[in-house]
Order: C-alpha cells, then structure tokens, then sequence
C-alpha cells in the first residue's frame, strides 16, 4: 500500500477522487486525468454554446489547468 502525501491526497479529494487502499499513484493520475478530460470538454462545449465567450476562453482554460496542477506533479513525488 503507497501513503500519500497530505497535499496530494486533498488535491484528489477536491475533484471528488477518494484514494482506494490500493490504488496505486498511476490509477489515481488515470482517474485525476479522466475528470480533466471531462472539465475540458464541458468548457468546450459551453464555449461552442456561447456561455463563454471565446475571449474569455483561454482565460477558463488556463484557470482549468491551474486547478489540476497535481497531473503536473511526478508520480515519485505523490508518496511519502
């Protein structure tokens, strides 16, 4: 079983991501990425609606992947 780093393990929990007992830093990185993946395309599509209007779309898109920095983080580094 893989501990967590405090910081990591709350990063997860604010995209609705509960570690499981033995799920492994890769799974969890699979899964942190799918959620992205998911954010990213409702800000596409409610770009293409017209809730966002394109000038502020790079803007939404940066803030995006501001808040999922954790995928930016080298798994040796979500363990402690």
């Amino acid at each position: 079983m893989v501990s967590l780093r405090a910081e990591v393990r709350a990063a997860l929990e604010r995209h609705g991501l509960t570690p499981g007992a033995d799920e492994s830093p890769e799974a969890l990185r699979e899964r942190l990425n799918d959620v992205y993946l998911e954010d990213v395309r409702r800000l596409r599509a409610s770009q293409r609606a017209g809730r966002i209007a394109l000038r502020d779309y790079a803007r939404a898109a940066e803030a995006l992947k501001r808040d999922y920095a954790l995928l930016g983080l080298p798994l040796a580094l979500w363990s402690e």
